[in-house]
């Protein structure tokens, strides 16, 4: 049996890190984590520091990095087989028998990384050399200093198809070709994969150097810009973020990630001081990599360029998030000015500027609140309906049932105020439209106080609240009824905040409860059943579902329509008392709209005491 990733993660987490560190080295408390001066290097500042709960140790002055085995391997000195059974002891774990293909194919992935390692030397070697010079000057050009240059490793590699094999003798062709060096065409002739391009070592979380990406110096026809190496036995694009390595240990210190989207956007950022910085490999990010990012910190900052590629890159990111979002755990997105990435804005306007931008991004829902609102004209009932259904689509694809709930009930608000925005109020009264009102406003238009209160108050009486009252327990006794009446369902919350919270909470239930039992939301709620002597169709357990649904239908809309008649109402009384010579007409219609209403909702009522006294269920 080999020693799986598994098994050593099991040994990681019965060891506390900080106590065996602290067997040789001093450490204090600094927080949730331990300090002290680093046993790599000589320093009389502490710039070493512990994490249990991570389980690795992390120097800033060195940059050493590392688990608990790799403690016993760098500062102890044993070979890895010795320091995990030495661990295992501590921690009470038998150590699996070796297994022999498990231990060939380590050995394997040891070897191909010796040849990546010498490659990245070449490539190094190469930059400085007589073949380098238009390349050193494309650097220059970037205004990367030496330091950069140097920390991320720039090389170059000649043109020379036939360089790698000359140059790293010492392995075979298949070796070079395993690590992804060295390509073969449909006649079997192999050749450098790199040629003519400045050179970026890839590494993985340790440091090790597990694939390459090259940049040609200038546009060519056919040619790709940016050329990374294949997929090998050390290196997986889609589990490899470009600089975890140093961005892990920064933005322990400043508590952020930048996810940004290519390597030299990286060094530019790294260049300009900002160390937090990591990019995918020429993939849109990947459910590996977001959990990669998360392992660091709770919100991504993802910056994307300002044009249309930027904007659809920014919703693949989130498309592929939402399903994966978990309480504390999302992301920030951050658009650049159009026609700028990271480096061109650094330039024109300075660190400062990208900083303004990272600290003040806009959230996941924000952005795909935005992104779906404007992907096309919103001029139709159609097109609003539309948008309502892409974003419902989205929230569907979120696992957690929470936040899915949450996102749901902020994107129908949200929709809502968008598709249905107070009406304004009709313009008042300008002499010369139909002649003005001769003398003062006639008694019969004219309202006095109490004639105000009267009107204002017509549509809130006991009439009125007692089907309030019905529609929610109807709501309660059909909860596949909700979704269909969400919209309204808003209005009469804003209308009404005594029951607001009943409403919103149908949203909530509605969510969460199995809406095919007839009753399964007042059950499950606890909530009282509906009083006996109401019996309205939509109440009773007699009557046709369909006709019932109707009728509750029916009795939504007769709710939904005195908010907006009574806001209209109010509009022409202020009118009124500020212009008494305004519009007779208007005021004769709102009062007709109003009286109709009213019949209606008696009708409405009549039908009820109909039914409740001859027994007819179907009324």
């Amino acid at each position: 049996m080999a020693i799986t990733p598994q098994w050593k993660d099991e040994l990681r987490a019965r060891i506390t890190l900080s106590t065996l560190v602290q067997r040789s080295v001093k450490l204090t408390r600094a927080g949730r984590e331990w300090k002290g001066c680093c046993p790599f290097h000589e320093e009389k500042t502490p710039s070493f520091y512990v994490n249990d709960q991570k389980q690795f140790y992390h120097c800033f002055g060195c940059g050493a990095h590392g688990d608990a085995i790799s403690w016993m391997v760098d500062q102890q000195g044993l070979q890895f087989m010795d320091a995990v059974k030495e661990l295992a002891g501590m921690a009470g774990m038998e150590v699996p028998a070796p297994d022999p293909v498990m231990a060939k194919k380590a050995e394997a992935r040891a070897s191909l990384i010796d040849v990546t390692e010498a490659a990245q030397k070449f490539f190094v070697t190469s930059l400085a050399g007589p073949s380098g010079g238009a390349a050193r000057e494309y650097l220059q050009r970037r205004g990367f200093s030496p330091q950069v240059m140097a920390e991320f490793g720039f090389g170059w590699a000649p043109e020379d198809r036939q360089a790698l094999p000359k140059a790293l003798s010492q392995f075979s062709e298949d070796m070079l070709e395993a690590a992804g060096m060295r390509a073969s065409n449909e006649q079997g002739e192999r050749y450098d994969r790199f040629r003519g391009r400045v050179m970026l070592p890839i590494q993985d979380a340790r440091g090790r150097v597990i694939a390459f990406g090259g940049r040609i110096l200038d546009k060519r026809e056919g040619v790709a810009k940016y050329l990374n190496s294949p997929d090998t036995d050390l290196f997986d694009k889609g589990r490899t973020l470009y600089n975890l390595h140093r961005a892990a240990p920064a933005a322990r210190q400043s508590g952020r990630v930048v996810v940004v989207e290519g390597y030299m956007d990286v060094i530019a950022l790294a260049n300009a001081g900002i160390a937090d910085a990591v990019a995918p490999l020429g993939t849109a990010l990947t459910e590996m990599q977001l959990e990669l990012l998360w392992r660091m910190v709770e919100v991504p900052v993802l910056c994307f360029d300002g044009d249309a590629a930027g904007q659809r890159a920014a919703m693949r990111a989130i498309t592929r998030a939402l399903p994966m979002l978990a309480p504390m755990r999302s992301l920030n997105i951050v658009r650049l000015p159009a026609g700028l990435d990271p480096d061109d804005l650094i330039k024109a306007q300075g660190k400062s500027a990208m900083e303004r931008l990272l600290e003040t991004p806009s959230s996941l829902i924000d952005t795909l609140w935005e992104f779906e609102r404007d992907a096309q004209p919103l001029t139709t009932p159609e097109a609003k309906a539309g948008l309502k259904a892409r974003l419902m689509a989205h929230v569907d694809t979120i696992a957690d049932p929470e936040i899915k709930a949450l996102y749901r009930r902020e994107l129908s608000d949200r929709f809502s105020a968008f598709a249905y925005p107070p009406r304004p109020p009709k313009p008042a009264f300008q002499p010369g439209q139909h002649g003005p009102w001769k003398g003062g406003p006639p008694q019969v238009q004219g309202l006095s106080d109490g004639a105000r209160v009267q009107l204002s108050g017509m549509m809130a009486g006991g009439q009125q609240q007692g089907l309030l009252s019905a529609v929610l327990a109807g709501f309660l006794r059909h909860p596949d009824q909700i979704a269909r009446h969400a919209e309204a369902l808003s209005v009469l919350a804003r209308a009404n905040p005594k029951n607001a919270a009943l409403i919103e909470s149908l949203f909530e239930l509605a969510e969460t409860l199995d809406s095919r039992a007839a009753t399964a939301i007042c059950n499950a709620q606890g909530q009282p059943a509906p009083p006996a002597d109401i019996r309205y169709a939509f109440l009773d357990e007699g009557n046709d579902p369909g006709a019932a649904c109707e009728e509750l239908a029916e009795a939504v809309s007769l709710l939904v329509e005195r908010p907006a008649l009574e806001a209209a109402l109010a509009a022409t009384i202020a009118r009124f008392e500020s212009d008494p010579e305004g519009s007779f007409a208007e005021q004769t219609r709102l009062r007709a709209q109003l009286m109709a209403v009213e019949e209606r909702l008696k009708a409405f009522g009549r039908r009820k005491a109909g039914a409740a006294a001859t027994g007819d269920d179907t009324a």
